[in-house]
């Protein structure tokens, strides 16, 4: 019944919290990155295990586009988030290690990128306490931000989260604006800081594998992307990216991000943040809101 819904759809009248962005600030834009390497193949299909050549796809994350993607940031003095499955944290360590040095935000995103699901509570509680293990062994992090795998959650799992410290989540659709997730037993859950799909360049860049979908030129991403931003910083709203450095991390494709970034920080009132930041800023403001 829609009454058992959980969150905000029983209310859909309410608007949510309308508060100020840090003073000079109108929107803002949170860039993310998914490093889901490998596990984006192995989880579509368990035979890709032996698809080396499909799986290589995953590779070029560690060989070549995590590396590209932190150099372009540090030359434009941008952090980031990064929402990384405990799988890939194990099979590239190096790779996650050179994120956190430069300093980074580090999001849970799973262990094998698996697709939360109800009827798997019991596994996907696994999931979620053994990446926390592997980050704080290997990375030295406790992550306060989660994505979920694929893009699903459930309310017995966003309680299970904040339970185990996640103060916020970036999955959901429906909102320009952060948020605070209301569980079913009227409970708050964590933070949402919400996603515009049109941000997601799995859509425009790595969609031919599998579908007959062509590959998209920069032209037609980056003005999707403008467009976007321009409403969006109109509204006084959240841009929440999912960017994945096997699509980002390409020769052409991560020219696309930093023209949108250059263009982002050019207007002077854009913030650009990482979730960590976005979501203490939210709270900060719902603790003085009272």
């Amino acid at each position: 019944m829609l009454t058992d819904f959980p969150h905000r759809i029983a209310n859909l009248s309410d608007p949510a919290p309308d508060y100020p962005w840090p003073a000079g600030y109108r929107c803002a834009v949170f860039p993310a990155f998914d490093v889901d390497a490998e596990t984006a193949w192995l989880q579509y299909d368990a035979k890709n295990t032996d698809r080396l050549v499909t799986l290589s796809f995953g590779g070029y994350e560690e060989r070549v586009g995590v590396p590209k993607i932190l150099d372009q940031l540090r030359a434009m003095e941008i952090k980031a988030t990064f929402f990384i499955p405990g799988w890939v944290v194990e099979v590239h360590p190096g790779m996650c290690e050179a994120i956190v040095k430069d300093g980074h935000e580090v999001g849970h995103h799973g262990y094998s990128h698996k697709r939360p699901d109800p009827a798997d509570f019991a596994v996907d509680k696994e999931e979620i306490d053994k990446t926390l293990d592997i980050f704080k062994r290997i990375l030295g992090v406790t992550p306060v931000g989660y994505r979920a795998p694929s893009g699903e959650n459930y309310d017995e799992l966003l309680g299970y989260l904040r339970e185990k410290g996640i103060v916020y989540s970036s999955s959901f659709r429906d909102d320009i604006r952060p948020y605070r997730h209301t569980l079913r037993d009227g409970s708050k859950g964590p933070v949402e800081l919400p996603v515009n799909m049109s941000f997601d360049d799995w859509l425009y860049g790595l969609s031919q594998r599998f579908s007959p979908r062509p590959m998209f030129p920069k032209e037609h991403v980056l003005s999707i992307w403008n467009d976007e931003l321009d409403q969006t910083r109109e509204w006084g709203g959240l841009v929440s990216m999912v960017m994945h450095p096997q699509v980002s991390g390409r020769p052409m494709r991560i020219g696309i991000m930093r023209d949108f970034l250059a263009r982002a920080r050019g207007y002077g009132d854009v913030w650009i943040a990482t979730g960590k930041e976005i979501a203490e800023h939210f709270l900060a403001q719902e603790k003085k809101a009272g």
